[in-house]
């Protein structure tokens, strides 16, 4: 890199610029004075050298955004293949950044999030944030022209009147071996991870997703119990409550609640944990039905995230009757249940988009630190939420997207949306995004698969999972009835474990 070049611009027509030198690194902060107004635009630009063998990572949007390293020539597709139709009957363009980036499918030109890097063999050049609060630093990079532009997602944001200024770009740049520019990066940061506990265990949803009860509940609990060691996790996925946004347990699937199962999760020596979607509604849901007022409103539209269940709603974090259903639901989750952990997914839904005041990144940080306060020392897994926020706030966190049971989804989805399931695509996030293990948070690579029953993956494709799991990880969770492995499995599952145990 050479020198950065800075602008900034109001909707009122102020306008300021600037330049620096950028070569030696370390840490870049572009602070201004602003006048009172709303901002326009703020960008900078740079020049960075690739060669035709170099690689770039671009780190994406959210968790679930699959995130490879790419060539110089490669583009980033989006939904541009996607019919429109489709994409407005299912909110393809929710899941991700669609909605508020332009892609431009153009060979060359790749765009990311927060952080990312150039590397050409084991030399890394790191191009990172120190603080996303002002607006998620969008990068984007066109080999074409050997230039990289960055951006503060903070668009229609009032400014003017901020103390000590406004921080146009927090920026840290580094150039050394991967470890020496991530240690770096977190030194500077001044972040280390809540936990250095690793966390085994059992997750209910890569067998039967959401088709549990409380006798299959109870059933791959006893399954559990053959394998799993005293003070593992056995954690309830989605398909317990009777409706995303009510979280009532199904009193048809669930008759005796869940502080009965919680009980006997613990009798067997292990933490009961609960999967919640805390931000938001299905469509057929009792709040969704009965509280429009409680949706969040877009343009006057209600904001849909995406097609899952019967579609669902971003709640409105800053409605008071939201509020206090959340803290209820924390109280209720914990107090009343009896839950020791809790894995909060689709996260993303908490913020959308900006307001008037706070960038769309200020409000995520709010609401993942007011989610932090309602678990107060409970841990929390993170799913589906914009990774740099949740740093130091969760112990544990995914980094890719949920694996699936072949190898790559049905052909049709291949042509949706970044953050589609696929357990070719959460294998390679578990790789590139192994430096925020024991740096940001614990990751969270998802689950492994041993068993041969409702599976599609063949055991090359398991071993590399699991594989991916033991090196990068520090989760490693299983949705298999443990009670249906051989001698061979058994075994199989305990060098897996020792290997975990000892990275």
């Amino acid at each position: 890199m050479s020198l950065l070049q800075w602008k900034i611009e109001t909707k009122e027509g102020a306008s300021f610029e600037g330049e620096l030198d950028t070569f030696t690194g370390g840490e870049i902060r572009i602070v201004q004075e602003m006048p009172k107004g709303s901002i326009k635009s703020v960008t900078a630009e740079t020049f960075v050298q690739l060669t035709d063998e170099g690689r770039i990572f671009m780190n994406g949007y959210q968790s679930w955004t699959y995130v490879p390293e790419r060539l110089p020539s490669d583009r980033i597709r989006g939904l541009l293949l996607m019919h429109q139709a489709l994409v407005d009957k299912y909110f393809f363009d929710r899941y991700g950044d669609y909605h508020f980036v332009e892609y431009p499918f153009r060979r060359g030109v790749t765009h990311g999030f927060s952080w990312c890097y150039f590397r050409e063999g084991e030399r890394f050049q790191l191009i990172a944030s120190l603080d996303e609060r002002p607006g998620y630093t969008k990068f984007m990079y066109d080999a074409n022209k050997q230039r990289l532009y960055i951006e503060r997602d903070c668009k229609g944001v009032a400014c003017g009147g901020e103390e000590g200024g406004f921080h146009a770009f927090d920026l840290f740049i580094a150039i050394g071996t991967e470890q020496q520019v991530f240690d770096a990066w977190f030194k500077a940061l001044g972040i280390q991870p809540r936990t250095k506990e690793k966390l085994a265990g059992y997750c209910s949803w890569y067998n039967r997703y959401d088709n549990i009860n409380e006798a299959s509940i109870l059933s791959d609990l006893e399954g559990a119990a053959t394998l799993l060691k005293k003070g593992d996790v056995f954690l309830i996925d989605d398909g317990w409550e009777d409706r995303v946004g009510d979280w009532n347990p199904d009193p048809v699937k669930f008759p005796n609640g869940m502080k009965a199962l919680a009980d006997k999760i613990r009798e067997k020596g292990f933490r009961p944990g609960l999967w919640i979607a805390p931000f938001a509604a299905e469509k057929e849901s009792a709040v969704y039905k009965e509280h429009p007022e409680r949706i969040l409103l877009r343009k006057g539209e209600q904001w849909c995230c995406g097609s899952n269940w019967s579609g669902f709603y971003a709640l409105d974090i800053d409605h008071d009757d939201v509020k206090k259903s959340i803290e209820a639901l924390f109280h209720k989750v914990f107090d009343e249940w009896g839950f020791e952990l809790v894995k909060l997914d689709f996260l993303y839904a908490g913020a959308p988009y900006r307001t008037e005041t706070e960038s769309r990144a200020g409000k995520m940080y709010r609401a993942l630190e007011w989610l932090r306060d309602l678990c107060g020392t409970h841990p929390v897994i993170g799913c589906g939420v914009p990774l740099f926020p949740a740093f130091g706030l969760f112990e544990y966190c995914r980094i890719g997207p949920d694996v699936t049971l072949d190898w790559d989804d049905r052909p049709f989805m291949k042509l949706a949306h970044r953050e589609r399931a696929s357990t070719r695509h959460a294998i390679g996030n578990i790789i590139t995004r192994r430096q925020l293990d024991g740096r940001a948070f614990l990751s969270d690579p998802d689950v492994f698969f041993l068993r041969d029953e409702n599976i599609k993956l063949n055991e090359s494709e398991k071993i590399q999972l699991y594989e991916a799991c033991v090196e990068y990880g520090s989760v490693l969770m299983t949705s298999d009835d443990m009670s249906t492995y051989d001698d061979k499995k058994r075994a199989t599952y305990g060098e897996i474990r020792a290997a975990w145990e000892q990275k």
